[in-house]
């Protein structure tokens, strides 16, 4: 008998429930996976919320780690007592045992625990086609980016930063500073402290930024159209204060601006991509390029305890949940 947290209806943290479920035999090009640890994400808020739609009875999560103790037929990807983890779906990572399509399994090396593992492949990941695929990150560019001291940002940073980057952070509190110049900030701002835009534009004579990483959405939209240069581009890459409103493209126009919203399954359905994706952050780990951050740890049976805390913010790492 396994045990999985449960989401009937949207809404609040409490809507999440602690249930039993049968221990199934994975099925063909499946491997069951015994978990030691799971991400959690702030796009699982964002669908326990019902902002992000997803089917409903279900599970929640895409980020886990463990050991694989079945196959299922025609799986030649891992074998029983692999040390694995994955990132994306099928949804349902908060539980204690699941089965897991095992081509999309990642085998850990040596030196990177479970633990390890669900605090950076989802985030990880993600940090990598941003800086690598959305905007390639290289010398003399200039980054503007928001949640700095966050889990995403504690990994982004020192990535752009090994790659040549300057980077501006942006943070909601005066005590989320140290943690973002920690991490490898140039310059910190408090949001709601200073003119975002006045401030960029004199950090950096006038030149603003090429490029900017907006996880907040609709407070901070506009102010990051203004902190951009003549052809920089605007990344949404969330929307913590709600979605941003409709863009004109005469918004666009005024600085000749690009503007695009990616997401994580456009960049590691393909599971090739994937594949080469995931071993690029393990690979940054192993060079010391970037490093797990484990802000806390909770038991999968206070998974809502885990919601709370990330809404609240100023985490400065990740959440791991532990069965």
């Amino acid at each position: 008998m396994a045990e999985a947290i449960w989401l009937s209806r949207t809404g609040d943290a409490d809507v999440l429930e602690l249930k039993h479920i049968e221990s199934t035999n994975p099925g063909p090009g499946e491997a069951w996976v015994e978990q030691e640890a799971i991400g959690v994400n702030y796009l699982d808020v964002m669908q326990r919320r019902g902002s992000v739609p997803i089917p409903l009875p279900g599970g929640l999560g895409l980020e886990g780690a463990g050991r694989v103790t079945a196959i299922g037929p025609g799986v030649t990807d891992v074998a029983v007592g692999d040390k694995v983890g994955y990132a994306l779906g099928p949804i349902g990572s908060y539980a204690s045992g699941r089965p897991y399509p095992a081509s999309r399994l990642i085998k850990l090396p040596d030196g990177i625990s479970t633990e390890d593992a669900a605090a950076i492949l989802f985030k990880g990941i993600t940090a990598q086609y941003l800086i690598k695929s959305t905007y390639p990150v290289g010398p003399g560019t200039t980054i503007l980016l928001y949640g700095a001291s966050g889990g995403l940002g504690q990994l982004l940073v020192p990535w752009a930063k090994h790659l040549g980057a300057r980077i501006i952070g942006v943070v909601s509190k005066e005590a989320s500073v140290g943690l973002a110049a920690s991490a490898g900030c140039d310059e910190v701002l408090v949001w709601g402290a200073c003119n975002v835009p006045s401030e960029v534009a004199r950090l950096t004579d006038g030149r603003k930024v090429d490029v900017v990483y907006d996880g907040v959405g609709r407070e901070t939209f506009n102010v990051s159209i203004d902190s951009l240069k003549v052809r920089g581009m605007m990344v949404s890459i969330g929307a913590s204060s709600g979605l941003p409103d409709p863009v004109s493209i005469a918004t666009l126009n005024k600085n000749s601006l690009f503007l695009t919203r990616p997401g994580l399954a456009a960049h590691a359905t393909d599971v090739e991509e994937y594949r080469g994706r995931a071993h690029d952050v393990l690979d940054a780990v192993r060079q010391g390029i970037i490093k797990p951050s484990i802000s806390r740890t909770f038991a999968l049976a206070e998974a809502a305890h885990a919601h709370w805390a990330l809404e609240q913010g100023g985490i400065g790492g990740t959440l791991i949940l532990k069965p």
